[in-house]
């Protein structure tokens, strides 16, 4: 195969450090692959984005988050699993913010990274399941976990959902509180990819897959990778240790047809896709 260059993105957390180690290891390098990385602190909206206009390749991003924006029309498949336990999202607030508890929260201002987003998609199904609603005026866009922090501590919005430990040092900083959580009745990452790479080199785009998955495997089997998380992405040992002993990541490629009609269902329920709508191939036919 001669060599191919791969334009591959993500959110810069923890989630993706089996790529990276992979890249620093020269994995795609000795296999013909070029891999250039895209950090998209904005979130599932902003990867989707991405993947509409061709800036990039493959991403990893929110199974539900891509899964809405196929069946609106992103020119993309999910091609493989990627971390299949669920996301563990925390609801929070600002310090000042006189806001208690998650069951006060869905008739507040929520910040979100961008519609689209699993800050945007999460809430809606959460209130859904609780018989609750959201409208669209109770969302505000502030583009990243930088823009929440300011918006949650002028109290210009009052709730804010992301991925739990990720925000948990802002948590113990005391720039905000946690006042409830909520966990995806799904797996959380899926990797996805243009339908334009998928049919110009589908034998690279496997290979790839081959590389992370193995990189993934050897993750999971080395406890060694709980102080170096800690250490890269600045967070406590304890936390990386409970983080890292509920995350499973994913050794094939396989993609549950039922997982796909589970999140349809839910995106439904809460008015995010139509009940009548048209769903389009979702999952890459090999």
């Amino acid at each position: 195969m001669n060599d191919i260059t791969i334009r591959l993105g993500g959110v810069p957390e923890h989630f993706n450090l089996p790529i990276h180690l992979a890249n620093e290891r020269g994995d795609f390098d000795r296999n013909g692959i070029n891999l250039e990385w895209t950090d998209y602190p904005g979130g599932t909206g902003q990867i989707t984005k991405a993947l509409r206009e061709n800036d990039v390749d493959i991403c990893l991003l929110l199974t539900e988050g891509i899964i809405a924006d196929i069946i609106k029309g992103n020119p993309s498949k999910i091609i493989s699993n990627y971390v299949i336990s669920p996301l563990i999202w925390g609801i929070h607030t600002g310090i000042k913010n006189p806001l208690k508890n998650e069951a006060e929260s869905f008739g507040k201002q929520h910040a979100i990274s961008r519609f689209g987003s699993g800050s945007h998609l999460i809430p809606i199904v959460n209130a859904n399941s609780k018989k609750q609603g959201l409208t669209s005026e109770q969302f505000t866009i502030i583009n990243d976990i930088n823009g929440a922090l300011k918006s949650l501590d002028n109290i210009d919005t009052d709730v804010f959902y992301w991925e739990k430990y990720t925000t948990k040092p802002y948590v113990d900083s005391g720039q905000i509180r946690r006042v409830g959580e909520f966990v995806t009745p799904w797996p959380c990452f899926v990797i996805a990819a243009t339908d334009k790479i998928l049919k110009a080199s589908p034998d690279a785009v496997d290979k790839l897959l081959d590389i992370i998955q193995a990189s993934c495997q050897r993750f999971m089997h080395d406890q060694a990778m709980i102080p170096l998380v800690s250490e890269r992405y600045s967070q406590k040992v304890e936390d990386i240790e409970r983080w890292y002993h509920s995350t499973e990541w994913a050794s094939d490629s396989w993609v549950s047809d039922k997982i796909i009609t589970n999140v349809i269902f839910h995106l439904k329920a809460a008015n995010i896709i139509a009940v009548d709508q048209d769903i389009p191939d979702i999952i890459w036919k090999r």
